[in-house]
């Protein structure tokens, strides 16, 4: 049986990792390992980590780091060193999932492929309702998850899985938010580039290496669903230049960063 570690990175919003760690709690079947990556939350959010770890079905690793401006690359590179299981899921802090949100990333993980979940933003009107009432989940005909979008609300993982991916790729963009990945795929690529510091491109930047050494893409479109709790946006001021790495990655067929996993990886 293949073994998961589901990788949730926050930073100092401690009430939506409350809902977002009840939301892995329901799953249908829990992941093996759950790691909180931490980027220098306060207090707060380790009594969080360390409440849901007093009643969770998994072991609980809480992996923190000073706050040195956003470094989710490193933070998530220091949470898969810490796991040995074969398959690793990221999600987001800010990402409330389905009952079947790890089953449906385990039922359709090939090798050779990593995975691409959907992100359903919820507005605010329709965030403060999630909040309010965290039992129910929006569904395609709720309120508040624009119209373009809320056609990514159905689940339905046997659809999911017959979709060609030429067309799925094409209509959901890369975001770590809500990927999976075989853990020896991410240690040959090296994982995430620490190099690439501050908002911005650095998951599009590792699916390029991925892609460039021959791990293909595919998009869990109605499966593995995830709703995105809404919050102010990031400051964007490294975006152009992690964007241009990106870009550079792409060109040179660069398929392993320099400056990544391997330093959190005991020898």
């Amino acid at each position: 049986m293949t073994s998961c570690c589901l990788v949730v990175t926050t930073h100092e919003r401690p009430a939506a990792l409350e809902h977002v760690l009840d939301s892995v709690a329901a799953q249908s079947r829990p992941p093996d390992e759950l790691v909180v990556a931490d980027d220098g939350s306060g207090p707060d959010t380790r009594a969080v980590v360390e409440r849901h770890a007093t009643a969770a079905r998994c072991p609980v690793k809480h992996v923190w780091q000073e706050h040195e401006g956003f470094r989710a690359g490193r933070i998530r590179n220091e949470a898969i060193a810490r796991t040995r299981c074969d398959y690793v899921v990221l999600i987001d802090g800010d990402m409330v999932v389905h009952p079947s949100f790890v089953a449906d990333h385990l039922d359709l993980a090939r090798p050779g492929y990593f995975s691409q979940g959907v992100r359903i933003l919820l507005d605010a009107s329709a965030t403060r309702r999630r909040l309010a009432h965290p039992c129910a989940l929006p569904g395609p005909l709720s309120p508040g998850l624009g119209f373009a979008r809320r056609a990514y609300a159905l689940h339905a993982p046997r659809l999911a899985a017959r979709l060609p991916s030429r067309l799925t790729n094409a209509v959901i963009a890369l975001k770590s938010c809500n990927q999976g990945f075989w853990r020896d795929d991410l240690v040959a690529a090296n994982g995430f580039d620490e190099a690439m510091v501050g908002w911005g491109a650095e998951d599009k930047e590792l699916c390029a290496r991925l892609e460039n050494a021959g791990v293909r893409r595919q998009t869990l479109l109605f499966a593995a669903l995830a709703w995105h709790l809404a919050h102010p946006p990031a400051p964007r001021d490294a975006a152009a230049l992690n964007r241009a790495r990106w870009q550079e990655t792409r060109s040179t067929g660069r398929t392993r960063c320099a400056l990544g996993l391997d330093a959190h990886i005991a020898t």
